[in-house]
């Protein structure tokens, strides 16, 4: 016995008590408080818990201890023994969300024990099932395997529904399915809007809407205000309800549209399958749409979520126009007005505040009005600071591009701008910002023209990542990157037109090695976009075709053979066509 007694006066000296947590063996010795806190550590109490399970597993240990000998430390505190008054609060069930006024979500009130909790906003959640189909951008005139996909969406009203513009890209069919339902309903894409990442759906079985309740949207949050993201992210095939607080609100990349708008970052947390899901605030109304999270080995728990006012642009857009116009943008590039040599050579005033304008879109409308060193002082009467930021809320400023992606496409703004020490005033028309290598193809497939085995194509965004991968911005040419990144058109309809590859033949020997070079004129006219190459190659009379090409090269074959060639390279390849049907009309 002596011994015995020893061995149980060394049990307390494990110093570690993550170790105990590790050793499910160790919960018998340890004394009730022990287990309550070790369970409730490591977050396993399962979502039927009920507040007697701690005199529950009391009683067990007492059933593994007959002997009740004095134990070194505290006393045993004994269930039996506590008042009402003195029993500690029942430990919180699994799905449990936090009383409001602790900034948690409690959007059914108290619920009593064993009755399950009913929160109406997740009704509205569905489960989206797609497949998509994208194109062959390195091969255009086919396609690549198909492949299926499901994220998140919910109920908006007018028998809509929201969800990410990436979770239907390239779509051949979408499908939708309830929360406790067993049947997917066909879907109807009604708009996808590129830029914000947001598409708007739609039933037409009358069976899908029967019960559902549109969500409520709420303003835009404040900073540590509670949100939680519902959806269905991998990791099992129920809904799943994650919450944090929102960190940051400011001007955020949207991956997928490569654009900058206004964005919240929350620390819940956001998955694969997340995406699209709504994000509630502790009324159970819609805050925002979850779609994208930082993922990298020095951060944690960093999502990002498209807040109501980008929300509601994207619907008053669609109900406005009948489809998605678009996130309007000032065809400019501007510099800070921070240093104070530089204000003064540019005659700024002491008291005066702006950003300088570097350079004009040439196919913009502000084109007209607006010159390079023009130092624009306000939009629409608000002025701008010399970091161009503007003020937003109580104690925070924000980019004044958030002024601009406020307005509609055709709207006009009052610009304010200094120009050779005087003030001047415009009324400009805000337009979409078109670039010379656009970032999505918007759902058209990619257009190509093939003659003598040389394969023309447009550069895009899509064609440089088909090409080099997800690093294309390090694998790329340089010159396609120098145009990608700073090169603006100087045309509506101008492009930037490559030889893409060649196809081996006869015809075209010593031309194989010719791989994404740009094609700058043929026969001695410059190339603005692909149609026109493919009008003057088609209806070239001359007896060579000539080509230049960038970096100095020539590119010279045989008219009436090129032509008759193309055939046969064709068949050779089970290509249909020659050009893709964009160039045919």
């Amino acid at each position: 016995m002596s011994e015995h007694k020893r061995k149980r006066g060394r049990k307390p000296k494990i110093p570690d008590a993550e170790k105990t947590l590790d050793l499910p063996s160790t919960a018998a010795s340890a004394d009730d408080d022990d287990v309550v806190f070790s369970v409730s550590n490591v977050e396993i109490i399962p979502t039927t818990a009920n507040p007697s399970i701690s005199s529950a597993a009391a009683t067990t240990t007492n059933n593994h201890h007959p002997d009740h000998r004095p134990r070194r430390g505290r006393p045993r505190k004994h269930p039996k023994h506590e008042t009402p008054e003195e029993k500690p609060p029942p430990l919180p069930r699994a799905g449990h969300c936090r009383p409001a006024e602790n900034g948690g979500a409690d959007f059914a009130g108290d619920v009593e024990p064993g009755v399950a909790r009913v929160v109406p906003a997740m009704d509205a959640v569905v489960k989206v099932f797609c497949v998509h189909t994208e194109p062959n951008f390195s091969l255009p005139w086919q396609r690549k395997r198909q492949y299926s996909s499901s994220s998140s969406g919910f109920a908006i009203g007018g028998r809509r529904v929201l969800t990410n513009a990436h979770s239907v890209e390239h779509y051949t069919q979408v499908k939708l399915k309830k929360r406790g339902s067993d049947t997917k309903y066909l879907a109807t894409v009604l708009a996808i809007g590129t830029e914000c990442d947001i598409a708007m759906l739609t039933v037409e079985d009358d069976e899908f809407w029967e019960g559902v309740l549109p969500v409520e949207f709420g303003e835009l949050p404040a900073l540590q205000d509670a949100v939680t993201v519902v959806g269905y992210p991998i990791g099992g095939d129920t809904i799943s309800v994650t919450s944090g607080v929102v960190s940051r609100i400011e001007i955020l990349s949207y991956v997928h549209g490569s654009t900058e708008l206004l964005g919240l970052q929350i620390d819940a947390a956001i998955n694969s399958g997340n995406s699209g899901g709504p994000a509630f605030n502790d009324k159970g109304k819609c805050v925002g749409i979850a779609f994208q999270s930082l993922k990298h080995e020095d951060v944690e728990n960093i999502g990002y979520v498209i807040p109501t006012p980008v929300i509601m642009h994207f619907i008053q857009d669609y109900e406005k126009n009948g489809a998605y116009t678009g996130f309007p943008l000032l065809g400019v590039e501007w510099q800070k007005m921070e240093n104070p040599d530089l204000r003064v050579a540019m005659g700024m005033k002491a008291d005066q505040k702006g950003v300088r304008i570097r350079r004009v879109d040439p196919t913009a409308p502000e084109s007209e009005v607006l010159k390079p060193s023009d130092i624009i002082l306000s939009f629409d009467g608000i002025d701008i600071a010399n970091d161009g930021t503007v003020p937003f809320r109580h104690g925070e400023r924000i980019g004044f591009s958030y002024l601009v992606s406020q307005k509609y496409t055709g709207d006009s703004a009052a610009v304010k701008v200094l120009r050779d020490s005087k003030i001047l005033n415009f009324n400009i028309t805000l337009a979409t910002h078109r670039r010379l290598i656009p970032s999505h193809n918007k759902g058209r497939p990619p257009s190509y023209y093939i003659i003598a085995g040389f394969v023309f194509s447009k550069v895009s965004v899509p064609y440089l990542r088909s090409e080099y991968g997800k690093d294309y911005e390090y694998e790329a040419p340089v010159k396609l990157l120098d145009k990608l990144l700073y090169s603006m058109p100087q045309l509506p309809d101008e492009q930037l037109v490559v030889v893409s590859q060649v196809l081996v033949a006869d015809i075209n020997i010593g031309y194989e090695e010719i791989v994404n070079t740009q094609v700058l004129a043929f026969n001695g006219n410059p190339v603005k976009n692909l149609k026109s190459l493919a009008n003057m190659v088609e209806n070239c009379d001359d007896e060579f075709l000539k080509f230049d090409l960038e970096y100095d090269q020539v590119v010279v074959l045989r008219t009436k053979t090129s032509k008759a060639a193309t055939l046969d390279i064709l068949a050779t390849h089970c290509i249909p066509s020659a050009m893709s049907d964009d160039l045919k009309n």
